[in-house]
């Protein structure tokens, strides 16, 4: 998978955020600017560190109350649940 492809089947390079505020989840091992400080994101934490896998598509329970409940607030409902949908077809495919 592309390194700017996060754990949870983010783009990195297509966030407003990425250069500027944030080098991508990977890069960063999940220490991203909007977790807590010193803190992996909490999506990595659950994929990477609690469960061992690569990214969120070697779970079964894909997208989960942790990916649903982590929405841009600058996002509507309707734009937020398409980007989830994009996410999990990057990671199945």
């Amino acid at each position: 998978m592309n390194d700017l492809i996060s754990c949870c089947g983010s783009d990195c390079s297509a966030c407003y955020c990425y250069g500027t505020m944030c080098k991508g989840c990977n890069a960063l091992c999940g220490k991203v600017f909007h977790a807590p400080e010193g803190k992996e994101c909490p999506i990595y934490h659950c994929c990477r560190i609690k469960n061992g896998y690569q990214s969120c598509g070697e779970c079964n329970m894909l997208p989960c109350d942790l990916i649903l409940g982590t929405r841009d607030p600058k996002m509507s409902e309707e734009d937020f649940m398409k980007n989830v949908d994009e996410r999990v077809k990057r990671l199945r495919s």
